[in-house]
């Protein structure tokens, strides 16, 4: 199980929505096919595995396992169990459920109709953590939320700055930290920004500096304070605008208009729900990232320290609790906190 969970983790950024699965396939105590879960819309690890087995003869006395319960329905592609059983695979160990409602269960129980020998919840809290995204969108009907965000040594997260200032952006940490960042950003399915943020820093918001494909670019402007030559309305990359203002649709470019009487943020979390994004990192200023905090809508933040100092400025967010992971990266250092009610 522990193999398949290292699998699993190579298709991290290019299976969403799907989830990450890995698959191992034994007989005599000897791995004789592996695979995992590649892309979104192309063949599962089950799928791969069984495939990779050089002598098939093999499966009819063999164990399947497999991080995230197979799938029992029609979807980009045919069902697992299906294969399973054409096969003859007499043993499959599941690491744990699909929480998804058109498979929750149903593939267990269409492989127990078929005679085969099921056991499930197998290093179930690393195969929740590895899907943590997955898990959260159908559990919490909301994406996973990642805060990130730099502050200066003496704690703050930017200068104080006026919104038709020319200064550009207060950089805090060193290169190798802003790459990082864009590979995480290749990993997520949306990234959030501020009308502020994007007046003030102009960002780009891409994977430019990683390869990988770009997050949706996401920006809340609810007064339309939003115009001119911004890369964030530029077209290039696939963005959404929330706003109060009516605004007509472009290339790349969509508005979705948010009601004046209800919560914003919940009525962004919503929508992207709905349109089944299921991880959003947020890299807004510090208006933006409390919103998160006081709704207690996050599951993970990522805070850089960088080696300067400001003097005076913008505080930046507090966590309240101790970071799960501290780590020196370049010039700059890393804590990683987790939400008490995430997975």
């Amino acid at each position: 199980m522990r193999r398949c969970l290292v699998l699993a983790a190579y298709g991290l950024g290019s299976t969403a929505p799907n989830p990450m699965a890995g698959c191992v396939i034994v007989s005599n105590d000897r791995i004789i096919g592996e695979g995992w879960h590649r892309f979104y819309g192309g063949p599962h690890a089950e799928v791969i595995a069984i495939k990779n087995v050089s002598d098939p003869s093999l499966l009819k006395e063999s164990v399947l396992y497999v991080n995230l319960e197979p799938c029992s329905h029609y979807g980009k592609t045919p069902p697992c169990v299906k294969l399973i059983g054409e096969k003859g695979i007499p043993a499959v160990i599941s690491g744990t459920l699909d929480p998804n409602p058109e498979v929750f269960g149903k593939g267990i129980k269409s492989m127990e109709e078929k005679g085969i020998n099921i056991v499930t919840d197998i290093l179930q809290e690393e195969c929740l953590h590895l899907n943590r995204r997955f898990f959260t969108f159908y559990m919490k009907k909301r994406p996973y939320i990642i805060l990130k965000w730099a502050q200066t040594k003496d704690y703050f997260i930017d200068m104080e700055r006026q919104e038709n200032g020319k200064e550009g952006i207060n950089w805090i940490t060193d290169e190798a930290s802003r790459r990082l960042v864009h590979k995480w950003r290749s990993e997520e399915q949306a990234i959030l920004v501020g009308s502020r943020t994007v007046m003030l820093d102009n960002p780009q918001l891409t994977t430019r500096n990683w390869p990988g494909r770009n997050p949706l670019r996401i920006v809340v402007d609810r007064e339309g304070r939003l115009s001119g030559d911004l890369h964030m309305l530029d077209g290039s990359v696939e963005t959404i605008v929330f706003t109060h203002i009516s605004k007509s649709d472009r290339t790349n470019l969509k508005y979705v208009l948010l009601n004046r009487n209800k919560d914003c943020l919940q009525a962004v979390l919503d929508y992207l729900y709905s349109i089944n994004i299921q991880s959003l990192i947020v890299e807004g200023g510090r208006i933006l990232i409390d919103e998160f905090l006081k709704h207690d809508a996050w599951d993970e933040a990522r805070v850089f320290t960088g080696k300067g100092t400001f003097g005076k400025g913008i505080p930046a967010p507090v966590i309240p609790s101790e970071p799960v992971g501290q780590y020196k990266f370049a010039e700059s250092s890393l804590k990683t906190y987790k939400n008490a009610g995430s997975y």
